[in-house]
């Protein structure tokens, strides 16, 4: 019976990468002199926190490393903004925390979106931080990819292991 998982995965590699690009990118760049601009990834905690001296030079900076991490695959919906906040001399910082894998809920909200196709002969199975997918035809396999590519537009998925 062939079958796929569905699994929302980031490549921490391409992370730092695009961190250490945007990071000397910051240091170099004239409109960031004397900003007290900074990326720093936290790889334990999948966290990357952004400092800079005004609200405005901290979008600026938030441009840039989304710049990067594009350029390097890793999608912008994997990340999670939190507030921005006031840090110390008159700074601010914003964290950014790296969703990586499927929580229940969002495991539960790709499994109602394949029920709700109605599709006869797909049946989907919560397996830890991925969803398996099994079908009798590979052509309904495919159809259900494409339909999850559009319904489930909030989170990062791909499609691995598919199966014959």
């Amino acid at each position: 019976m062939p079958s796929f998982d569905v699994v929302s995965e980031i490549d921490i590699q391409e992370v730092k990468n695009a961190v250490d690009q945007a990071s000397r990118e910051i240091t170099t760049r004239f409109d960031f002199k004397n900003t007290d601009s900074s990326i720093v990834f936290n790889e334990n905690d999948l966290l990357i926190t952004l400092a800079s001296s005004t609200p405005d030079r901290l979008k600026a900076v938030m441009t840039v490393l989304e710049e990067r991490l594009v350029k390097r695959s890793v999608s912008l919906k994997a990340l999670d903004r939190q507030k921005v906040e006031d840090a110390s001399k008159g700074t601010v910082r914003q964290a950014i925390r790296l969703v990586s894998g499927l929580d229940g809920d969002r495991a539960k909200q790709v499994t109602h979106a394949i029920k709700a196709m109605g599709m006869k002969g797909i049946q989907a199975q919560i397996q830890g931080d991925q969803v398996r997918v099994t079908g009798k035809k590979r052509d309904d396999l495919q159809a259900v990819m494409g339909q999850l590519k559009e319904q489930v537009a909030d989170i990062p998925l791909q499609f691995v292991n598919f199966r014959d």
